[in-house]
């Protein structure tokens, strides 16, 4: 029988982004792996602020947890991580996948950021190959490559519980957007049928919410419910037409508001870069993106 981790998870409502503590109850040390965290950011301000990650480190520090991972589903758009503030508060090793080299290929010459945006990745503690395996404590976990959303997207199964980011959402909800660069409609679909290959009763917790109205925010679904009922790309719907109103209902859609700072700071594991006279900056390319 797979191993049934405990799983808490942390609503952000201003970018409806889902963050999760996910630990092993029975284990002696009560280790812990904190995923997809959200670092407040005021775009009109420049200000940052660090409600939703003290809400995780209170949660983490409440229940005698132990951090040993930080990890990213992939490089947000809508919002900055706070991967180096939990990292400096709690410890424990940042990691993303691999496939981050594609993603800082294309952006660090947008920003001309080579300086403090290292190209080979080491900003982070670690890079995932596909289909790595790695532990929580004493649980398997394993990474599962699930690009379209961008083509770093990666998803967590950590015991029965997998944590799929943007690759899809509820099942009244659909799938994340595939027109960021790199980002595929048709690996978004293949990346779908990787997660229905595996058992009905994997739990899947998404990385974001845009609740219909009628329902609040919700994070659980499983592999049975998004095969029989999700309104994009449940079992029956073919891969063409998956495809075809995927690219149709996002051609022109809006940049999401915190894109270029939320590109910046992410690719830096949660950094800002190296200050000038003691200021920390964002860039905004004119007449690039």
């Amino acid at each position: 029988m797979s191993v049934k981790p405990d799983v808490m998870g942390f609503f952000d409502e201003e970018t409806s982004t889902w963050s999760y503590v996910v630990w092993e109850e029975d284990h002696i040390a009560r280790p812990c792996a904190i995923i997809d965290s959200v670092l407040d950011f005021d775009l009109s301000s420049g200000r940052t602020r660090t409600d939703s990650a003290d809400r995780i480190i209170k949660f983490i520090r409440d229940n005698h947890l132990l951090t040993e991972w930080i990890l990213e589903t992939h490089i947000h758009a809508d919002h900055l991580t706070a991967a180096a503030y939990l990292k400096e508060r709690l410890g424990g090793k940042t990691a993303i996948s691999k496939h981050i080299l594609k993603v800082i290929e294309t952006w660090e010459p947008v920003f001309n950021s080579g300086a403090d945006t290292p190209r080979d990745g080491r900003q982070f503690d670690r890079l995932f190959d596909d289909d790595e395996e790695f532990f929580v404590g004493s649980m398997p976990a394993k990474i599962i490559h699930t690009p379209g959303h961008t083509p770093a997207d990666t998803s967590y199964l950590i015991g029965d519980a997998l944590f799929v980011g943007d690759a899809i959402f509820l099942p009244d909800v659909g799938t994340g957007r595939c027109d960021f660069p790199g980002g595929d409609a048709g690996d978004s679909y293949d990346s779908t049928r990787k997660i229905f290959a595996l058992p009905d009763d994997t739990r899947i917790f998404v990385g974001h919410d845009y609740p219909p109205e009628g329902r609040g925010p919700a994070c659980l679904t499983t592999v049975a419910e998004q095969k029989a009922q999700n309104v994009r790309v449940r079992e029956s719907i073919a891969r063409d037409d998956y495809v075809s109103k995927r690219r149709s209902d996002d051609a022109g859609k809006p940049v999401p508001h915190l894109l270029l700072p939320s590109l910046q700071v992410n690719l830096r594991a949660g950094g800002f870069g190296n200050p000038t006279n003691g200021v920390k900056y964002v860039k905004v390319p004119v007449d690039k993106i």
